[in-house]
């Protein structure tokens, strides 16, 4: 996908500008535009459908927590598909028809920043979900520790690769440069990787968290480094794919790759044996936590946080890293994120009997 240009952006900034005389006006007017705590309207505003993940379960589970919480609200749900400015103009439209709290995972966090202050300007609080927005203090952040998220991934792999006694170097491929938790994830690691012995031949900052941009770079890396690669730390699952679609493309054995966000089709590569790892970071938890600290601020509490992170209150939850070795209890077992049936179907089922899940 084509990336807005800073004009584009700067543009739909402008046009969220325009409504700062109306809540300088009747600031307080603005602020309960979603009418009563009982009927507020509530946005939740998601990055991209590069990841599977807002429309399958991050945006049905918000809505269930906030029936349960608040029957009579309404959740006004968008997905900017991975456009900033296309997400800045979604902001200016439920700004329009008077949300009293906005949820909102960032496709770009910078340009983010003009929407938390848009927001505030209008008595409309803002909890960043997933992804923090550094340049701008929203009033609550809600996700799991990504720094500790990238030093686990990171520290799987480096394990995994002395325990087999691997020779060779490790690529990087992180996660979209515009986004702050891509960043965390990117911190953390190079805290593993770094210290390991193992030579980081080469990394990349996957433009958008695009497959395919992931896929053409690490392709070009096994030209280059042909023989030399042990292993691959992908910052998520869908670069993770790429990562392996891109060894098996190439017609050459597949070394251990790491993923992020236990998606379906992950869980079916590590049962496979085509991808070593991934993080369960269960999405029920954010979701639920970011509806509970919006259906606080509507009814005018303020949340507590577990920790401050860029100035935010901010709840932070541990993630679990997941190999063959857990992933029949960790995911597939009772409450866990997936089901043996829809995981394990025909073109898995032996390889799901070998590792005894049913």
């Amino acid at each position: 996908m084509k990336k807005p240009s800073l004009r584009t952006v700067a543009a739909a900034a402008a046009a969220l500008a325009a409504l700062a005389p109306a809540a300088a006006c009747s600031s307080k007017s603005a602020g309960s535009g979603g009418g009563d705590a009982k009927s507020a309207k509530i946005a939740f505003l998601m990055p991209d459908i590069a990841s599977t993940r807002y429309e399958l379960y991050d945006a049905p589970l918000f809505k269930a927590k906030m029936k349960q919480l608040c029957g009579g609200c309404t959740v006004l749900y968008q997905n900017a598909g991975a456009d900033a400015s296309k997400q800045q103009q979604q902001a200016s439209s439920v700004l329009a028809q008077g949300v009293k709290a906005i949820v909102i995972d960032p496709v770009d966090s910078a340009a983010a920043a003009s929407i938390v202050r848009m927001a505030q300007s209008r008595d409309v609080k803002v909890i960043a979900y997933d992804r923090p927005i550094p340049a701008a203090k929203a009033d609550y952040y809600v996700s799991f520790d990504n720094e500790k998220i990238g030093a686990m991934i990171g520290q799987s792999l480096v394990d995994h690769l002395k325990q087999e006694k691997a020779e060779g170097g490790i690529l990087e491929v992180n996660g979209s440069p515009t986004d702050a938790a891509a960043n965390l994830i990117k911190k953390g690691i190079h805290s593993s990787v770094d210290p390991s012995g193992f030579k980081l031949l080469a990394e990349y900052d996957t433009p958008g968290w695009e497959p395919a941009k992931a896929q053409q770079w690490v392709s070009g890396q096994i030209s280059k480094f042909r023989g030399q690669i042990a292993g691959v730390v992908a910052a998520n699952d869908g670069t993770g794919g790429a990562a392996v679609a891109a060894f098996k493309a190439a017609g050459t054995d597949v070394p251990p790759v790491t993923g992020n966000d236990a998606e379906l089709a992950a869980a079916q590569r590590i049962i496979a044996g085509d991808q070593y790892n991934t993080i369960s970071k269960p999405i029920k938890i954010v979701a639920e936590a970011a509806a509970n600290a919006a259906h606080a601020f509507v009814q005018g509490e303020t949340p507590k946080g577990n920790t401050t992170l860029f100035g935010t209150p901010s709840e932070l939850f541990t993630p679990t890293v997941v190999t063959q070795d857990n992933i029949g209890k960790v995911l597939l077992g009772p409450g866990g994120a997936l089901k043996a049936d829809k995981v394990c179907t025909a073109e898995y089922a032996a390889a799901c009997a070998k590792l005894g899940l049913k």
